[in-house]
């Protein structure tokens, strides 16, 4: 491309996160190049699982419908004490959420990958290189070189702007000297995934069991696969933990014998941290790369799926000159106080699973047994924040709420109709030809918030609400064009 620039856009990291990201950027435009250093895909599974609003994000990044194929969905969430009894059970997981899919979605990453990089090749302005490792880059006022091991050799690319999408070990973060806030948790835990012969003999439920001698965790996964995950104790090792006899005794109790056939087994330590910046200069950081959340509300991936859509539009408004460089500001602090939300529910569930003392336990079950009887216990997890900051009117009724994705009679969904762009909704524009199968929802949306009409910005978090002349001027005026500032 012109002005000495490979492409606009360099993600190192071709994991989920980073694919996402790119195909988001080349759906706007963006030219992009994404680095892996990996030949393939990782074979064997890791993340479990996608919220709604993940599947909202693959959605517009094209691979939804390849990854709703081979998921799952699980009737319920249930935490149990070491004698079986529930504690706490969270329902309606197959339910439509906001994001207009099932809320909870079950997957195989491997599959995940493939359905992205399908997508993402599908764009002339994107280009996937594997087999890439980066061994250094430099940025300067006007963009940044990496420097990259490659198996044609030593290779160099130019970019407007770098995204270290590149894993909890991130060689970016490391080569931009960013620490790590330690959000205090950090347990090691055996994980074992298995491929279903028999799926009659295994639990249609994920399962919690907050049993002091063991904490256990027993979830579905994609489409004929299942994972145990057991809380290595003080005083065992990886690897006494991971021999294949001791691997069976800890699933004996499951009576899966037969049943199933390990796939692999991989000891992992949970922790939950994040990095004390997203953005320095030019290079900016998304997924595990900025933040680690312990795996117990199953909003790992998720949480890089949304630093992916937080990021995207914004660094193709910047490249387009639609707004000033200031804007990419606003993504640590929007994505950092839903993330500490989400990484606080994580490490709340993920204590309450980890006790090992029998008495803390007994204490715990008396906790839930009052709960339950006065009827203080929550039937689903709790919400996820609003936005309360960067981007967005402050005050105005709605701004920072996450915008349902409103699903016609027919099943077309919304953001199939008005496209990848910001959108002004307006009541008086709901009995147009593409409003009309969604004005219901739309209409409701209004008069719940009592307003004429809604920006909501392209990652659909909204953006404000009141007149739309004054909507439109004010985001304007938030992105602050470059040809108005001249």
């Amino acid at each position: 491309m012109s002005g000495g620039y490979d492409c606009d856009v360099l993600v190192i990291g071709g994991g989920p996160t980073g694919v996402t990201l790119a195909a988001l950027l080349a759906r706007r435009g963006i030219s992009v190049i994404v680095a892996e250093k990996d030949a393939d895909i990782f074979p064997l599974p890791r993340a479990a699982h996608i919220d709604h609003e993940g599947m909202r994000i693959l959605q517009e990044a094209g691979a939804a419908a390849a990854v709703m194929a081979t998921s799952r969905r699980a009737d319920r969430y249930e935490f149990r004490n070491a004698k079986g009894k529930v504690l706490m059970a969270f329902n309606g997981a197959e339910a439509t959420g906001p994001g207009g899919w099932p809320i909870a979605n079950m997957i195989h990453q491997p599959s995940v990958e493939a359905a992205l990089r399908r997508a993402l090749l599908e764009h002339e302005t994107a280009d996937l290189r594997k087999g890439w490792t980066m061994e250094s880059f430099t940025q300067d006022e006007a963009g940044v070189s990496a420097v990259f091991a490659t198996p044609e050799g030593t290779r160099k690319v130019r970019s407007r702007w770098l995204v270290g999408a590149d894993g909890a070990r991130s060689p970016v973060r490391k080569a931009c000297a960013i620490t790590f806030e330690d959000l205090g948790f950090e347990e090691p835990w055996l994980v074992v995934d298995v491929l279903v012969d028999d799926p009659s003999r295994l639990p249609t439920a994920n399962l919690q069991i907050c049993d002091p001698a063991r904490p256990t965790t027993c979830v579905l996964m994609g489409e004929g696969r299942h994972r145990w995950e057991f809380m290595i104790l003080p005083g065992e090792t990886p690897e006494t933990v991971s021999a294949p006899a001791h691997v069976e005794r800890l699933l004996a109790p499951w009576n899966v014998a037969g049943a199933v056939r390990i796939e692999r087994t991989a000891v992992y330590t949970f922790r939950a941290r994040i990095a004390e910046e997203w953005r320095k200069g030019r290079v900016l950081l998304a997924g595990d790369a900025a933040h680690q959340t312990p795996p117990f509300a199953g909003q790992g991936m998720c949480s890089g799926l949304r630093d992916a859509a937080n990021l995207a539009w914004k660094l193709a408004a910047v490249t387009r000159g639609e707004a000033e460089a200031a804007l990419l500001d606003t993504y640590q602090p929007e994505r950092g106080p839903h993330l500490r939300a989400t990484i606080d529910m994580a490490v709340m569930m993920g204590r309450m699973v980890c006790t090992t003392s029998r008495f803390g336990a007994a204490l715990r079950d008396a906790k839930f047994a009052l709960a339950r009887a006065l009827g203080k216990l929550p039937d689903g997890p709790p919400a996820y924040p609003s936005l309360t900051a960067g981007g967005l009117i402050a005050g105005s009724p709605g701004a920072g709420d996450y915008f349902p994705q409103v699903l016609a009679s027919n099943s077309a969904r919304l953001d199939d109709v008005l496209g990848e762009g910001m959108w002004l909704i307006e009541r008086a524009g709901l009995s147009g030809d593409r409003l009309a199968p969604f004005a219901q929802g739309l209409r409701q949306w209004l008069d719940d918030h009592a307003v004429e009409a809604v920006l909501v910005r392209p990652d659909r978090y909204v953006f404000g609400s009141g007149r739309a002349s004054d909507l439109r001027r004010q985001w304007e005026a938030a992105l602050a064009p470059v040809a108005a500032a001249a």
